[in-house]
């Protein structure tokens, strides 16, 4: 087993664990709607359901890349030091999932990881109190870690998760707020990306850096690394959104011109004031028309733009990933991820 695989057992060990707070007598079935939107629990339950677990990974991989071969006893038995950052990638983890139950019910989205979201199932007030507990259970996991790190080194980090909290409800207002406009520029879009994509992602990079015991300047640079790794992740996700092959990526490309979603190529197409701007002007696009206005995008150089500035925020991303120097096995696996995730087909 390799360290990414291993860190995953102990993720899924870790969230289920610190979901089970509320398997208690009267709540058994409030944690079985938790259980279901975790993925672990209902029809079309598994790791399809579950996701990748990308965030709790970067905060393993982040720790784990400072202080590799040092180990500590716990109970009589070696373990790696990253298994003292357990909780706070779970906090981590249960922060984007409540995010996402929030979502899915803002957005009127019915289907989550090709099952029903949460509120569909029990309606959204119930819906409402799973993402709040969710985001309690975040909370509680964080201060978890005082098991392990002096007090201060919690309080960092808890910090850290509720800034990015805070951002990531910022992000979710602008994106909100823009649907109704015909006015969004590009200035605008990163704002509203870097609240919604990049700030937990940057979280993540942080507080493992921070577990792990790195410099003020080291940490710095893993936090700017998980930033523009967010930034350029969401620009690929925008492509994708448009042009990306279905077969792929298991998502309709027509969803993201239908939905009017202010995407980077959106934005870059209605700044040029052409042919795509003029049909954009004229109200919702149709299925039908979802090829035909792609391609209107990509003659005006949509597609060639988001592409271009995908890659810049890639070298950033990269940039800063090599000046924070992740070391060891968890930092050849930092790294393989990153590659991964920055060189996306679906």
């Amino acid at each position: 087993m390799n360290i990414q695989q291993a860190m995953l057992q102990k993720i899924e060990d870790e969230l289920k664990h610190q979901v089970a707070r509320l398997d208690q007598p009267r709540t058994k079935y409030f944690h079985e709607m938790l259980t279901y939107h975790m993925g672990w629990t209902g029809e079309g339950s598994g790791s399809e359901a579950t996701g990748k677990r990308i965030r709790p990974l970067l905060v393993l991989l982040s720790t784990s890349s400072l202080i590799e071969n040092e180990k500590v006893v716990d109970q009589n038995n070696t373990s790696p030091y990253w298994l003292r950052a357990k909780s706070a990638a779970a906090a981590i983890e249960l922060i984007h999932n409540f995010s996402l139950v929030h979502d899915d019910i803002q957005d009127n989205s019915d289907k989550r990881r090709g099952r029903n979201t949460v509120w569909v199932n029990w309606g959204a007030p119930m819906a409402i109190n799973v993402g709040d507990a969710l985001f309690v259970i975040a909370n509680q996991a964080i201060m978890d870690l005082m098991e392990y790190y002096p007090a201060e080194v919690v309080v960092k980090a808890a910090n850290i998760l509720n800034n990015s909290c805070l951002d990531l409800t910022r992000g979710q207002f602008l994106d909100m707020s823009y649907e109704e406009r015909r006015d969004i520029g590009i200035e605008e879009y990163w704002p509203m990306v870097g609240g919604k994509t990049s700030a937990l992602l940057a979280a993540c990079t942080h507080i493992g850096a921070l577990l792990g015991n790195a410099a003020e300047t080291q940490q710095e640079a893993y936090r700017l690394f998980g930033w523009h790794l967010g930034l350029a992740f969401q620009v690929q996700d925008d492509i994708l959104g448009i042009w990306g092959d279905e077969s792929v990526t298991g998502k309709s490309v027509a969803s993201d011109l239908v939905e009017g979603k202010n995407s980077l190529p959106v934005l870059y197409g209605l700044g040029r004031r052409g042919k795509f701007a003029e049909r954009w002007a004229q109200g919702p696009i149709t299925a039908s028309e979802v090829k035909a206005v792609a391609k209107l995008l990509d003659d005006e150089g949509g597609k060639e733009y988001a592409e271009e500035i995908s890659k810049i925020e890639t070298q950033k991303a990269l940039a800063y990933l090599g000046n924070a120097n992740p070391q060891g096995e968890g930092g050849d696996a930092l790294r393989q991820l990153a590659y991964k995730l920055l060189d996306r087909k679906q």
